[in-house]
């Protein structure tokens, strides 16, 4: 598959995983899927916007870069297509390794609140009652948190879509910044070779 067109199936899988991202982070603003009646009770982790910002905003740059790299008319240096082309896919590498931080941020966060767990009403204050993932292999565990209702299976499957799809994001970036690296020496396969002054090969 020729560079560009690599970069434009990225781009085009980078902007639904950017959306489904950022759902995800706003449900999490809502424990149990309630609205809560104070903003404290809310686990910490969903205010740095790991969803939103990280694998969201940030994704979404990238993603358009991928996007146009196959509809670029590469004319660059000289009248040459590849010099153009070339050009374009050095800076998709940059907007990967923008994409890749992104990912990353929110892949970390994800992972600290799933060992960390939620934030609940254990019946005599609003804390954290997990300790580093113990929760996870003892569901009985999860009896302590007595409001919000279902908070723990809430959070667990929200932070692991968001762990999910923030690894698969960095993977789908970094395959971007090796393909941007291949078109950026070798050119896109529309175009290779010499240029003549017409900008045609």
């Amino acid at each position: 598959m020729c560079t560009g067109g690599c970069a434009k199936c990225l781009g085009a899988t980078l902007i639904p995983l950017a959306v489904l991202c950022t759902l995800a982070n706003i449900l999490l603003f809502f424990p149990g899927g309630k609205t809560v009646e104070d903003s404290t009770h809310i686990t910490d982790e969903v205010w740095y916007f790991g969803g939103i910002v990280g694998s969201g905003v940030l994704m979404i740059f990238p993603a358009l870069v991928f996007l146009g790299l196959q509809n670029s008319d590469c004319c660059g240096c000289c009248g040459c297509r590849s010099c153009g082309k070339r050009f374009a896919m050095f800076s998709s590498i940059l907007f990967a390794a923008l994409g890749f931080l992104g990912a990353g941020y929110c892949f970390i966060l994800s992972a600290v609140a799933i060992n960390r767990g939620p934030k609940c009403n254990t019946g005599s204050d609003w804390n954290y009652p997990f300790n580093n993932g113990d929760y996870l292999g003892n569901h009985t565990l999860w009896d302590k948190c007595q409001s919000p209702k279902d908070i723990v299976p809430w959070n667990l499957t929200l932070f692991s879509l968001l762990l999910i799809m923030s690894g698969i994001q960095a993977v789908l970036c970094g395959i971007q910044a090796v393909n941007g690296l291949l078109g950026t020496l070798c050119g896109d396969c529309k175009c290779c070779g010499c240029c003549g002054g017409d900008g045609t090969v």
